[in-house]
């Protein structure tokens, strides 16, 4: 069984306590990151380094490729983001090998990961960096959505819109069943091996379909279950607001959008 996880946005306590989950659950034998490991949040340096100790696979994010590269068409809030990001990790010619290390492993991540017959991808198939695959799109762009799916074969796994659920090639979003906490089989869902599916794995560290939790997701076999997870959000709020970020970046944390 693998457990995926995607958009921890530099969010401590959401990302320790997906982690104790994911501890305590038997089977799980490796963790993956769909990406935007940073971007948001306060704490850019633990976040880094628990998914590079922990993670067998990272990808890179929209935001993680900002770091780089600009975030010239991100919202004021998310550019400031990755402003403060810039200034805690860029390395300079007296930083030391953590700080270097930490900004070579962001830099240096794929954008695309298979394991037969899954792709893993941070935004979409076709753009795998930055594409949004919106919930609504099958209703008010299923052109869009249509030519998503004829890029790829088989079950592609994203995150970036931090919406978890399920499209299908009916263009349908179905989101997660349950509340995403008992594990029952009502809560899993099978995919047919035959059918070509996107499936959203939804986001740890900025939960935005209204349910504050943190949410990360355990695939075994042809099965996913969302999970759910209670964390201190009001803890990263107080860090959000003690760092200088914007006030909109902490309230959104309290009501999951």
């Amino acid at each position: 069984m693998i457990a995926l996880i995607s958009d921890i946005h530099s969010n401590r306590e959401a990302l320790d306590a997906v982690f104790a989950v994911i501890d305590r659950t038997p089977g799980i034998e490796k963790i993956y990151c769909l990406g935007d490991v940073i971007g948001y949040g306060p704490e850019p340096e633990y976040c880094i380094d628990v998914v590079q100790k922990r993670c067998q696979v990272c990808l890179l994010g929209n935001h993680d490729e900002a770091l780089f590269h600009g975030a010239h068409d991100f919202n004021p809030y998310a550019r400031s983001a990755i402003e403060f990001t810039a200034r805690r990790l860029k390395p300079g010619l007296l930083s030391n090998a953590t700080k270097r290390k930490r900004w070579e492993y962001l830099k240096s991540r794929p954008t695309v990961f298979r394991e037969s017959p899954y792709l893993f991808v941070h935004a979409s198939p076709r753009d795998p960096v930055r594409e949004y695959v919106l919930a609504t799109d099958g209703l008010l762009n299923p052109e869009k959505l249509e030519a998503i799916f004829r890029t790829y074969e088989g079950i592609c796994f994203i995150g970036h819109t931090h919406q978890p659920g399920i499209f299908r090639r009916n263009l349908k979003f179905e989101p997660p069943p349950g509340p995403g906490t008992s594990g029952s089989e009502d809560d899993w869902v099978t995919m047919p091996a035959d059918e070509t599916i996107l499936v959203n794995v939804g986001s740890v560290g900025q939960p935005r379909d209204g349910d504050n939790r943190a949410c990360f997701m355990l695939l075994d076999g042809m099965r996913v279950h969302w999970v759910r997870v209670h964390y201190e959000f009001t803890r990263t709020m107080e860090k959000i607001r003690g760092a200088g970020l914007d006030d909109v970046l902490a309230r959104r944390l309290a009501i999951g959008r």
